[in-house]
C-alpha cells in the first residue's frame, strides 16, 4: 500500500505555532511547493535521555506529516562535536575528544532509529564546518558586532537592536547585580555579550583546540548553529526549532549573530517543543542530585527502552501536544528490599499504556492483512466515504500546529472501524481497501505500527518473560498439553491449564491458525 495515496490530492494548510510572533501562521515555504527546517541536535558528550528524544520525535513527526501533504522537505539536524563536556568526557575515559563525539553520533542513531525517526537530509557537525564559523566571526568583527580579548572573541549583543525579541526579554536596563557581573567578568564590555570563539588553555590537547586568527581555541557554541544553517539552508530559511530550553540564550544568540553577519532574516518561524517533567516536576539540573537511581537510570533512553517498547515511547511523546509538558511517570517498588547496587522494581504507567495500546494497534492490522484479499481489485473509496472522512479530519488536525494528541483520537477511530468489520466478517471490499490504506498512511505519517505485527508481539513477549522470569519454553509445552486435553475432552485439565496460565497474567488466543499466547503488561 502506498503511504502518501490518501494524502495526494489534499490541499496544504499548515499552520505553526511561532515563538517569535506568538500567533499561529501559515507554514512559510520561500520556495512553492518546499519547506528548508532546521532543528537543533544533541551535544555527543554521552548517551540520550527522554528528553532529548522529543525533539527528535516532534520535527521527525513534523517532516513526516509535511512530506506526505505534498511538501518538499529538507530537513537539517546538527551533531555539536566540540564542546567543553566533551572534552570532560575525554580526560576522563583516555580517549580524544572525537573519539568521544563519534561514539555518542553512533549511539544516537541508534537510539533515535529505536523510537522511528528518519534521518534527516544532512547531519552537520561542528567540526566540519571551523572554516564557515571563522568566516562569520571575523564578518561580525569588521561590521563592529564583536571584538577579541586575549584570544577570546564576544558578540556585542548592545549593536543589535533587536535583541531579546525571541524571548521577550528587555536588555536595555542593567540591574546592580549585572553590573556587578561586568566586574566580575572584565574582559567582557558587557555582562550580556557572548563567546564566539574561546582561546584554549594551557592544559588542552591538539583535539581541543583549532587554529584561528586569534589563536588557538575552539567556537562557542551558538555562533555553531548559525553557520551550519547558513551552510546548509542559506541567510534565511523557512523553520528553525528545537527545544523550549532553546529560546533563550541559544537560539536568541543564533538571531543576533546571524542578522547582524548576512543583513537578512534568519529563520521565518520558530517552533519549540515543550519540557518532560518527572512525576510532574520539572526536570531541573539543580534538583539532579536528589533523584533516586531508578530515575537516573531509566530516564536514558536506551535503559528506558530495555524496560518499554522503543515505539511506546514514541507513541506516549505523540500522545500530548508538542507545545504542553509532558511527565515521565514512573512508580518505585520501595517495599522490596535491594540491594545497594540494584535498582529497585520501577513501573511506568503511562508509558506502558502505550505499550498496551500499541498491541491493540498490531493486532488490529494482523486481522485487517488476513483480509487483504477482499480488497484486491476493489475501487477505492469516494471522499465522503466514512474512511475518507476521518483520515481528512486527521490531516486537519495534524495541520493545526502539529495536533498529534487529536490525530491519534482519528486513528482510534479507524481502528475501531476495522475491528467491527473483522468482528462482523463482512467483506466490503471497498472499505477494506479504505481501511488498509488509511492504517498504511495514518501509521506512516506518526511512525508507528509500521512494523510486521507478528515480530512486534513475538519481541514484546520475549522483553516480558525475560523481566518476570517466564521460561517460554514451559508456556508452550503447557498449551501443547492443554490441546491434547482438549482432543481428549478433559475440560477439567484444559480449564486448569488456562487458570494457571491466567495467574501468571498470560493471556490466551484461540483462532484458525491455533492457540497463541501473549503477556499482559
Amino acid at each position: 500500500m502506498s503511504n502518501s495515496s490518501p494524502a495526494t490530492a489534499r490541499t496544504h494548510r499548515f499552520r505553526l505555532h511561532d515563538t517569535l510572533t506568538g500567533e499561529l501562521v501559515a507554514l512559510p515555504q520561500r520556495v512553492p511547493g518546499a519547506c528548508s527546517i532546521y532543528a537543533c541536535g544533541p551535544t555527543v558528550y554521552g548517551p540520550i535521555h527522554v528528553g532529548n528524544a522529543r525533539p527528535a520525535v516532534v520535527f521527525d513527526t513534523l517532516v513526516r506529516h509535511l512530506r506526505a501533504s505534498g511538501v518538499d522537505v529538507t530537513y537539517v539536524r546538527n551533531f555539536t562535536d566540540i564542546d567543553d563536556k566533551i572534552i570532560k568526557v575525554a580526560n576522563t575515559t583516555g580517549e580524544t575528544p572525537m573519539e568521544v563525539a563519534e561514539r555518542n553520533i553512533a549511539a544516537y542513531h541508534r537510539d533515535t532509529e529505536s523510537v522511528g525517526c528518519q534521518r534527516p537530509n544532512r547531519e552537520p557537525r561542528v567540526s566540519e564546518h571551523l572554516p564557515e564559523i571563522i568566516a562569520m566571526v571575523q564578518t561580525l568583527i569588521e561590521k563592529g558586532h564583536a571584538y577579541e580579548v586575549d584570544g577570546d572573541v564576544y558578540y556585542r549583543v548592545k549593536s543589535f537592536e533587536g535583541y531579546g525579541k525571541l524571548s521577550k526579554r528587555d536588555f536595555t536596563q542593567a540591574s546592580e547585580d549585572e553590573h556587578q557581573r561586568k566586574n566580575d567578568a572584565s574582559m567582557k564590555e558587557d555582562p550580556h555579550d557572548f563567546a564566539l570563539w574561546k582561546s584554549s588553555k594551557e592544559d588542552e590537547g591538539p583535539g581541543a583546540r583549532w587554529c584561528s586568527p586569534w589563536g588557538d581555541g575552539r567556537p562557542g557554541w551558538h555562533i555553531e548553529c548559525s553557520a551550519m544553517a547558513r551552510k546548509w539552508l542559506g541567510e534565511t530559511f523557512d523553520v528553525h526549532g528545537g527545544g523550549i530550553d532553546l529560546i533563550f540564550p541559544h537560539h536568541e544568540n543564533e538571531i543576533a549573530q546571524s542578522e547582524a553577519c548576512t543583513g537578512h532574516p534568519f529563520a521565518s518561524a520558530w517552533m519549540h517543543n515543550g519540557f518532560i517533567n518527572i512525576n510532574n516536576k520539572k526536570a531541573s539540573k539543580s534538583d539532579a542530585d536528589t533523584y533516586t537511581a531508578e530515575v537516573k537510570h531509566y530516564f536514558v533512553l536506551k535503559h528506558l527502552c530495555e524496560r518499554v517498547e522503543p515505539e511506546a515511547v514514541r507513541l506516549w511523546i505523540l500522545g500530548t501536544h508538542y507545545r504542553s509538558p509532558l511527565s515521565f511517570e514512573f512508580v518505585v517498588d520501595e517495599a522490596l528490599p535491594c540491594k545497594s547496587n540494584e535498582l529497585r522494581p520501577t513501573t511506568f504507567p503511562a508509558l506502558e499504556e502505550a505499550e498496551g495500546r500499541l498491541e491493540y494497534f498490531y493486532a488490529t492490522r494482523a486481522r485487517m492483512f488476513a483480509r487483504a484479499h477482499f480488497a484486491e481489485g476493489a475501487p477505492a473509496a469516494r471522499p465522503d466515504h466514512i474512511v475518507s472522512v476521518i483520515v481528512r479530519s486527521f490531516h486537519e488536525a495534524m495541520d493545526e500546529d502539529l495536533n498529534t494528541a487529536a490525530a491519534l483520537g482519528h486513528l482510534s477511530e479507524l481502528y475501531k472501524r476495522a475491528n467491527e468489520l473483522c468482528d462482523a466478517n463482512r467483506k466490503e471490499p471497498i472499505e477494506t481497501r479504505a481501511l488498509l490504506e488509511a492504517l498504511d498512511h495514518t501509521s506512516h505519517v506518526l511512525g508507528i505500527g509500521q512494523e510486521n505485527p507478528a515480530a512486534f508481539a513475538a519481541r514484546v513477549r520475549t522483553r516480558r518473560a525475560l523481566a518476570r522470569g517466564i521460561d517460554p519454553a514451559a508456556i508452550d509445552a503447557l498449551l501443547t498439553e492443554r490441546i491434547e486435553a482438549r482432543k481428549r475432552k478433559d475440560f477439567a485439565r484444559s480449564d486448569a491449564i488456562r487458570d494457571e496460565l491466567i495467574a501468571k497474567k498470560i493471556e490466551l488466543r484461540d483462532d484458525p491458525a491455533g492457540t497463541v499466547w501473549r503477556i499482559l503488561a
